[in-house]
């Protein structure tokens, strides 16, 4: 198996695993129990909040919350801060945002909340003037995701973050950091420090599933969301996950011990990829093209066919790939990112998301590069839009009018 599909989620490292399993054997206790055998649990615990918000930049340890997930985390940070600001009623997010952020501003918006969503170029670049002027003075918060799940077009956080600071202070600003947790650079206490929440999720960094983590910055205004014990301070009900909090610090701790060279090697067969297929390939286009994009992404747009045969080949030469987020990839709707954008219908309906990790061996993207073309060959000939003579899309109304190819 070739698994390229490292956005929607990734493999559990050895070295998690191994760190892991003492807590899911002898060191089983509770970490809020008080006789000596649950002391180590505990301090296990918190070894890992201040490897973790070390890693961040956080001031302090107590900053980082532990979450089964990032949309968990993004909930707890949105409705929060609602809760703790009621005479505040607009909210600012994008149009590109994962649905655990897109989801919540719509419900809003039936709740009688204004929400602005920003819009995006053909590069998938935010429109920063459309950003600048939706602040208002009764904007409570801004949710802008780090790097795009879909396309890995990276946003101006630190320049967005300044702007919202230096309109008003008090509005809020929550990042969603989920793909470029351990991929892109995040200091809390240099370039993000307007970040006031940061939401992430152990599993798309070779951790498990079921836990994440969300930075609250000291003072911030922001209101319990799980309400039960006493855990992290009050602020977040519910027996910590032990084992998944003890496996997501070593999985920050591997990554920060090779980042470098993990980038380095993703970016350079990812880049591998993306010539191959332009060079084998003619009518693709990869979205997201001229803006800056996360090391390890390719979303490759191939007109004229459909997204889901394409994966369905790839799936049946044991390559692992996908249309888009995970978490609506069951939908036969178009890409809502790819809508934003402007890809043209020829293209978002056959585009494809190619994630890679540092498991990606070169090997596999030869394979890739070898089989991708005969694939979109064999569905091309079923076609009614492609020309097998010339090698062409048609010359139809429908194509002209929806797509001039240079």
């Amino acid at each position: 198996m070739i698994y390229l599909d490292n956005n929607a989620t990734t493999a559990v490292a050895s070295e998690v695993r191994d760190a892991m399993l003492p807590f899911f054997a002898g060191e089983y206790f509770n970490p809020s129990s008080m006789y000596d055998a649950a002391k180590p649990v505990k301090h296990a615990v918190e070894s890992a909040r201040e490897l973790i918000a070390g890693y961040l930049g956080a001031s302090q340890s107590s900053e980082l919350l532990f979450t089964s997930c990032a949309t968990e985390s993004i909930n707890a940070a949105i409705f929060g801060a609602i809760r703790a600001n009621p005479e505040r009623r607009h909210l600012i997010t994008t149009a590109v945002e994962h649905p655990a952020v897109l989801e919540i501003g719509k419900e809003l918006q039936r709740e009688g909340f204004e929400v602005s969503f920003i819009g995006v170029d053909r590069q998938g670049n935010l429109n920063l003037g459309e950003f600048v002027r939706e602040l208002r003075s009764d904007t409570l918060l801004v949710a802008v995701m780090h790097a795009n799940n879909e396309t890995g077009v990276v946003f101006p956080i630190e320049r967005l973050s300044r702007v919202v600071k230096e309109t008003d202070p008090s509005i809020l600003f929550l990042c969603d950091a989920t793909q470029s947790m351990t991929k892109l650079p995040i200091r809390l206490d240099s370039h993000f420090r307007n970040i006031d929440m940061l939401a992430f999720s152990g599993h798309k960094f070779h951790a498990p599933k079921g836990v994440g983590g969300l930075f609250l910055r000291r003072g911030t205004r922001c209101r319990t969301f799980l309400i039960g014990g006493h855990q992290e301070s009050g602020r977040r009900g519910g027996t910590e996950n032990v084992p998944y909090i003890v496996g997501m610090a070593k999985a920050v701790e591997r990554a920060a011990a090779t980042h470098d060279d993990d980038i380095n090697r993703m970016e350079r067969l990812r880049n591998k990829l993306e010539a191959g297929i332009i060079q084998k390939i003619p009518n693709v286009e990869v979205n997201g093209l001229g803006a800056e994009r996360m090391p390890n992404t390719l979303n490759i747009a191939v007109h004229y066919i459909e997204g889901e045969g394409i994966l369905y080949q790839l799936s049946s030469l044991g390559i692992c790939a996908s249309s888009g987020s995970a978490c609506t990839s069951g939908s036969l709707e178009p890409s809502h990112v790819l809508t934003a954008m402007g890809v043209p219908f020829t293209a978002k309906h056959g585009s494809v998301r190619f994630s890679l990790s540092r498991y990606t061996t070169e090997r596999e993207i030869d394979f890739v590069i070898d089989s991708f073309p005969e694939i979109v060959a064999r569905l091309r000939r079923m076609s009614p839009y492609w020309d097998q003579a010339t090698n062409k899309p048609r010359q139809t109304k429908t194509a002209a009018i929806e797509m001039k190819f240079p």
